[in-house]
């Protein structure tokens, strides 16, 4: 499977401002991607990029005043295949784990673990332990939170998540993360594609999005609170303890978020019949 992934985000700066993105497909998909992913800049200014502490690439760049606009386009191939499932993937004991997980059960900006703690032991405490443990856990955030573009809150926490009941899909990975941390269990924050692939199309603007993954059994597994179902062809962009780890920009100064476009789906290839095409790629509006 080939998909087609991209944005185009536009700030207006009143002033010569610092800007720092994390807007590049994770190092660990470079190897599918198919184009290059380079992200470009109008007016144009030099990009600096480096990888942050938790292995994401980073863009440095002094946006000018007026309007700015990032955008990049890639193809990435992908398997075609949905999540992995392992239910028998068991916990390990905490004396256990390798100690770069270990900042995986810590609380963090937007994972209070230390307020939600009682809550996840009176839950949790008598579910099976490994995967069983988590899935229980995913279903409550599933469950616990109504999804709506307008209840999105850039300071809202788990903690605050849990108790409004609404959210957005950090907010429910928020949760999620929180209440594995609580249980011993690693579990760090992920954002990047995932678009209407192998199921109906959202009419809702692309956006990207935002899932969890925990550390069972000697590897990390991929959960998903929101949807709550394994899917199709997503496309990681970046890894932390939370959103703060992985902000998509990061302006340094009073902006304005004038437009914002994402696009991920699958590419359609052309059906050869007697020498003539007979389909075409044609991605759906975003």
């Amino acid at each position: 499977m080939k998909i087609h992934v991209g944005f185009e985000i536009v700030h207006t700066f009143w002033q010569p401002t610092p800007l720092l993105a994390m807007l590049n497909v994770h190092p660990s998909r470079e190897k599918d991607l198919l184009t290059p992913d380079t992200i470009s800049a109008s007016p144009h200014v030099p990009i600096s990029v480096y990888t942050d502490g938790f292995g994401n690439i980073c863009s440095t760049m002094l946006a000018p005043a007026g309007d700015f606009a990032l955008r990049a386009d890639a193809i990435v191939a992908d398997s075609g295949e949905p999540d992995v499932v392992a239910e028998d993937a068991i916990q390990l004991a905490v004396e256990d784990l390798p100690n770069d997980t270990l900042i995986y059960l810590l609380g963090s900006r937007y994972c209070e673990t230390d307020r939600l703690v009682d809550e996840a032991w009176r839950l949790f405490g008598n579910t099976p332990k490994g995967w069983r443990r988590v899935q229980a856990i995913v279903d409550y955030a599933h469950d616990r939170i109504q999804f709506g573009y307008g209840y999105a809150r850039a300071t809202k926490s788990a903690y605050e998540a849990n108790q409004e009941r609404k959210g957005v899909c950090r907010d429910f990975a928020h949760l999620a993360v929180t209440l594995c941390r609580c249980m011993n269990i690693p579990a760090r924050y992920a954002t990047g594609y995932l678009g209407d692939i192998g199921v109906p199309v959202d009419p809702a603007p692309m956006d990207f999005s935002a899932w969890f993954e925990v550390y069972l059994g000697g590897r990390w597994y991929t959960f998903d609170a929101r949807h709550n179902h394994p899917r199709i062809g997503r496309i990681v962009m970046g890894r932390g303890r939370d959103a703060a780890d992985v902000a998509l920009t990061n302006a340094f100064g009073p902006n304005n978020l004038k437009s914002f476009k994402v696009w991920c789906d699958e590419v359609v290839e052309p059906v050869q019949t007697n020498g003539a095409a007979l389909g075409s790629s044609v991605p759906h509006a975003t």
